[in-house]
């Protein structure tokens, strides 16, 4: 199917990877500390590989998984590796209290790591409006938004190996708005629904 590199050794890293590794793709592995990258490659199994942080990707598609602050340093550091990838923003830069977003101006993470990334490498927004206890039970829709169609078709092909539908709301302007929905998520999780067991989605009605 996809070939896919994960940087980053967290919740989002693990289940991702899981699922992809169940939806046939190779995976890759890649974090700052050697050893919790090497564990992770190592709890996944089936032929999933760790990376040394910095160097090129393996895979053809790379998502970026620390926490939001750290998305954009890294593409930065990683430099020419990404020239050429799919790079996939899947962060959420929540507030301090969760009720809103950490920047203030109209702009997203992916955004800004369009801005950084080299020449050649294609940007998208997924993944960042359902939790990760979710995630592992597969089904729910996958939000996805870039300005490059070739990059978000890989990534459309990619959220299907996972057992979940794509859907494209747009350019990489809607990735501001995806970061949005995240907020609503938390806040039905704390308010309206007490819990994580919930994604959103879409239903498509009868004409």
């Amino acid at each position: 199917m996809s070939s896919i590199s994960i940087i980053g050794t967290g919740n989002m890293a693990r289940t991702i990877g899981a699922r992809a590794i169940a939806g046939g793709n190779t995976v890759q592995v890649m974090g700052r500390d050697w050893s919790k990258a090497a564990g992770l490659a190592e709890t996944l199994a089936d032929g999933a590989t760790t990376g040394t942080w910095g160097t090129a990707p393996a895979g053809d598609i790379v998502i970026v998984a620390p926490l939001y602050d750290g998305v954009v340093p890294a593409v930065v550091q990683y430099g020419d590796a990404l020239a050429g990838k799919v790079i996939v923003d899947i962060s959420n830069p929540f507030n301090a209290t969760f009720d809103g977003l950490a920047h203030s101006e109209e702009t997203s993470i992916a955004q800004e790591v369009a801005k950084v990334a080299r020449a050649g490498a294609g940007v998208v927004k997924a993944f960042n409006t359902v939790f990760h206890q979710v995630l592992k039970k597969g089904r729910p829709d996958a939000f996805v938004a870039g300005d490059d169609v070739q990059a978000k078709a890989q990534v459309e092909t990619f959220v299907e190996s996972l057992g979940r539908r794509p859907l494209d709301v747009g350019g990489l302007t809607m990735a501001h708005w995806l970061e949005g929905a995240g907020a609503v998520t938390v806040g039905l999780a704390n308010h309206g629904l007490g819990h994580l067991d919930f994604a959103l989605g879409v239903t498509e009605l009868p004409a």
